[in-house]
């Protein structure tokens, strides 16, 4: 809960002046959604209550449409909106028990230093603050109101966080954790997957993936429009375009290719029974790449114009004569092995069953294992960002898979960990203070959040919640 508040108070929404900007829009005749009694409550925090009108209030200031709201019910919109809500009263309640405060000095000092209220001297300007107001629909009062807020959340999350200064030590943990240098083995799989897929594993594919299999077989008429067999001449003009516009009128009223062929004198080209392969020329390339939009088209490629339609889409699996096919099935069947090979080993290796003697026997000549130095968390020259990240988690000795180029897959062996300290003067000792500063003030988070959920009893009165979510649907 602290953690979302604390992300929101940090980030460009939470500026100084323009994260403070409130869109309203038209969330009235909500208030008909809740009656009397304890309907009007949406929460209860310890003996403090979130009303109705709250609710309302905060949703206003959301910069959320109803639309967005209505598209996301689903997805628990209404309950993370009313947990924000829940958070910012916490933190509300916090800030007045801890008794911090931002003086009416502080808040002017914040506005005056503002770099966007500022004029070519760098002074504050009285015209630039008043537009500024303008521009965005806001009351001085109510934007200062908003600044406040957040110079509080500010103040707070300082007063819980202040003062952390890390110790060497945890520097040059971290330091370590990311420079140390690791000692690579790995092989490529490629070399070892086996590539073959015989017939009696493709009919045993084919018997078992019927579905996935079937692909559209297509019957099209189709036909190039050109000057020439519209209008009889070799140009572009006013006469052919206004052909065209005829053609289109008559697709909007319901013609079919037949009758359009008549009407104009185009000769028809038909298919039958057609799948894409390799050898498709373009016009048929586009045909088939249409087939589940409209019937009948009319596509302009600049030198020419399209018109083709579909008469009938079915969907069977191709003949086995079909070279393509067969040539599709054997490389599904392909992958399927490497899928499963892959598998295996990676169960092996995490069930700690895989060890030095595997991975000879798997490599199927010594000379397929290369080796391979990482510098750093950031060497990526030869595996991914991911694949990196995962290595310098685990120990010596350790295998894993990981992705380096193309996709690939090896496994490695981390055969050797070098480390190294960094120097209390080396020019990087501040970049890892503030990363191990960062982890301390993650973890006294963590713990104040764990604070504020005994602190706080929480309730939340469902009938209400369920009585909103109706009025979006």
């Amino acid at each position: 809960m602290i953690g979302k508040l604390r992300g929101f108070s940090n980030s460009k929404l939470a500026g100084v002046l323009v994260g403070i900007i409130i869109i309203p829009f038209v969330f009235w005749g909500m208030g008909s959604v809740f009656s009397g009694g304890n309907t009007n409550n949406v929460a209860k925090i310890n003996n403090e209550i979130i009303s109705s009108k709250d609710f309302i209030n905060f949703v206003n200031d959301s910069r959320l449409t109803n639309e967005i709201i209505k598209a996301n019910l689903d997805k628990n919109i209404i309950e993370n909106i009313l947990s924000e809500l829940i958070s910012e009263k916490l933190i509300e309640m916090e800030i007045k028990e801890l008794n911090v405060k931002v003086s009416e000095e502080a808040l002017a000092n914040k506005i005056r230093s503002n770099a966007i209220l500022l004029d070519e001297n760098n002074k504050f300007s009285r015209v630039k603050y008043e537009k500024f107001l303008l521009e965005n629909n806001l009351t001085a009062s109510s934007f200062e109101n908003s600044l406040r807020k957040q110079e509080l959340k500010k103040n707070l999350f300082n007063y819980i966080s202040g003062g952390i200064i890390s110790p060497y030590f945890l520097k040059n943990k971290i330091y370590i954790s990311e420079n140390k240098k690791i000692e690579l083995e790995f092989l490529d799989l490629d070399l070892v997957h086996d590539k073959t897929a015989t017939d009696i594993e493709v009919e045993e594919f084919i018997k078992n993936n019927q579905d996935l299999l079937k692909i559209d077989f297509i019957d099209a008429a189709y036909t190039k429009i050109t000057p020439q067999n519209l209008v009889e001449i070799d140009e572009f003009n006013d006469e052919f375009f206004k052909k065209i516009d005829e053609i289109e009128n008559n697709i909007l009223n319901g013609s079919n290719l037949n009758e359009i062929s008549k009407i104009y004198n185009l000769k028809l080209d038909k298919i039958s029974n057609f799948v894409l392969n390799d050898n498709s020329d373009e016009i048929l390339e586009e045909i088939y790449s249409k087939r589940n939009q409209d019937k009948l088209q009319l596509i302009d490629k600049n030198d020419y114009y399209l018109i083709f339609e579909i008469s009938n889409i079915n969907k069977k699996i191709p003949n086995r004569s079909n070279k393509d096919f067969i040539k599709s099935v054997k490389k599904n069947v392909i992958l399927k092995k490497k899928f499963e090979f892959n598998k295996e080993l990676y169960e092996k290796i995490d069930e700690k069953l895989f060890n030095d003697d595997e991975f000879i026997k798997i490599s199927k000549d010594k000379n397929n294992i290369k080796a391979i130095t990482l510098n750093n968390l950031n060497d990526i020259n030869f595996f991914d960002s991911e694949s990196i990240e995962l290595i310098y988690t685990l120990p010596n000795k350790s295998f894993t898979l990981v992705t380096g180029e193309t996709n690939k897959v090896y496994l490695t062996k981390i055969k050797d960990i070098y480390y190294s300290n960094i120097d209390k003067n080396d020019n990087n000792i501040s970049e890892y203070s503030t990363k191990s500063n960062n982890d301390i003030i993650n973890n006294i988070y963590t713990s104040y959040d764990l604070s504020l959920n005994t602190k706080y009893n929480v309730k939340i009165f469902n009938q209400t919640i369920e009585r909103v979510k109706n009025y979006f649907r």
